[in-house]
């Protein structure tokens, strides 16, 4: 009997225990199911929760609750655990790492394109990185995929799979034309070297592309990647200076020189290849042509009298060496934000945004924007719009007033987006279609 009433308290104790394990861990999960929903709810409250453009998709039925995902987001609170399950958070934040895809063990994840509310435009490409125009080849953020290491693998993919049947007899000027000297374009140029490939590289700006137009001072997030005639770079947080100077050196050890300020304005077809046509008046003909021009194209320009003057421009370079200005920031996005919260330190700055509240912003640098409004070290108006521009003075229209405020400046810094160069495209025969939620990278 005493046995008995033993073994009873003893396996009373251990199911209480367990019990007592059971409950604690579900308290757990309950109350990070609570951070997540609150998380989520502040998200949508500041449009953060809409992907605009690849971002993870989590199947339920599959998801094991293993956080790998969530951990192998190098964005952080992109993905988060609510209810047992993965599930976005920020998926406007998503930047397309790929990170997520490849670390859930059970394959749950995968990478869409659009929503069903929100399509995004992309040219037709197939698994080779050809378009619908045959001999011309798209790699990098205009096929969908962005993010540096992405790019650079596209890049040498591309041209792996275009310099397949070139004919070494043809009259063209050149095998293969690279157009924009993004981190797309500068593999691209790099493995068509290795390849011995005749080839010739047009940037309608300055090596780097999009990363070259990134404040001085912004950190460029990327990965380990695999650089051609250099090798495996691993770079995981790294400034803009260290990466530019990485592909100058690469690029000078290999004699090869990028066309800069050659913006393409055309892209004809013909018998044995392509014309391309500079905004110069240059022309040149290839037998293949790769796109890696990005997807925030030209910048937006406001249309407004005196934008054509020396002091507006529509990117930050080296913001250390600006100082003692009247400084006009136009646009309500990250870059905007960025810009003039590194201007503000050492000049007079405005922030000019058409609308209402900011939406969109890394948390990161709201929080940043909140401190320099509360110190008045920043001064934002909403609701405004610059009108007109000359050279002692900006003139911003603020809604519900009918006066024009007219303000002192130096200095205009507009950033308003990008236009993607959709018509561009459709000029040289590439079929563009609006993908409302579709699979770009799924498991098998």
């Amino acid at each position: 009997m005493e046995n008995l009433l033993e073994q009873i308290i003893i396996y009373g104790a251990v199911v209480i225990f367990l019990l007592g394990v059971v409950l604690v861990y579900i308290r757990k999960l309950r109350r990070e199911s609570r951070i997540v929903e609150k998380k989520i709810q502040l998200a949508k409250e500041e449009g953060l929760y809409e992907p605009v453009s690849l971002h993870p998709v989590v199947d339920p039925n599959s998801c094991i609750q293993s956080g790998a995902c969530v951990r192998a987001c190098p964005e952080h609170d992109i993905l988060g655990i609510r209810n047992g399950k993965a599930t976005v958070i920020n998926a406007s934040q998503c930047v397309g790492h790929g990170a997520c895809f490849h670390a859930c063990p059970t394959q749950a994840i995968s990478l869409f394109i659009g929503t069903e509310k929100r399509g995004v435009d992309l040219p037709h490409v197939n698994h080779t990185f050809e378009t619908n125009v045959r001999g011309m080849f798209i790699a990098g953020e205009m096929g969908g995929m962005g993010l540096i290491r992405n790019a650079v693998e596209q890049g040498k993919q591309a041209v792996q799979n275009l310099s397949k049947g070139i004919n070494s007899k043809s009259n063209m000027q050149f095998d293969l034309i690279i157009i924009g000297a993004g981190p797309a374009g500068i593999s691209a140029t790099l493995e068509a070297k290795r390849l011995k490939l005749k080839t010739l590289t047009l940037e309608q700006d300055t090596l780097g592309g999009t990363v070259y137009t990134f404040p001085r001072a912004k950190v460029v997030m990327t990965s380990p990647m695999d650089l051609p005639l250099f090798g495996k770079v691993k770079l995981y947080e790294t400034s803009k200076p260290e990466l530019l100077d990485l592909w100058n050196d690469v690029l000078k050890k290999n004699e090869i020189k990028i066309n800069e300020k050659h913006k393409v304005n055309k892209i004809t077809r013909n018998e044995q290849g392509f014309c391309v046509e500079c905004n110069n008046g240059e022309e040149y003909t290839s037998q293949r042509v790769l796109l890696a021009i990005g997807r925030r194209g030209t910048p937006r320009k406001l249309n407004v009298p005196g934008e054509d003057l020396p002091k507006v421009t529509y990117r930050l370079l080296e913001p250390e060496l600006i100082s003692d200005n009247k400084i006009i920031v136009v646009g309500g996005g990250d870059s905007a934000i960025e810009s003039a919260l590194l201007l503000a330190d050492t000049n007079d700055v405005t922030l000019s945004y058409r609308k209402e509240t900011f939406s969109r912003l890394k948390p990161k640098n709201r929080e940043k924007l909140e401190e320099a409004i509360k110190s008045k070290s920043l001064d934002v108006i909403l609701n405004s719009n610059v009108t007109a521009i000359d050279e002692e003075f900006v003139h911003l229209k603020i809604a519900g007033q009918e006066e024009v405020l007219t303000m002192a400046n130096q200095l205009v810094y507009i950033f308003a987006g990008g236009e993607l160069p959709t018509e561009f495209l459709r000029n040289a025969g590439i079929e563009i279609t609006t993908k409302f939620g579709e699979a770009i990278l799924k498991h098998a």
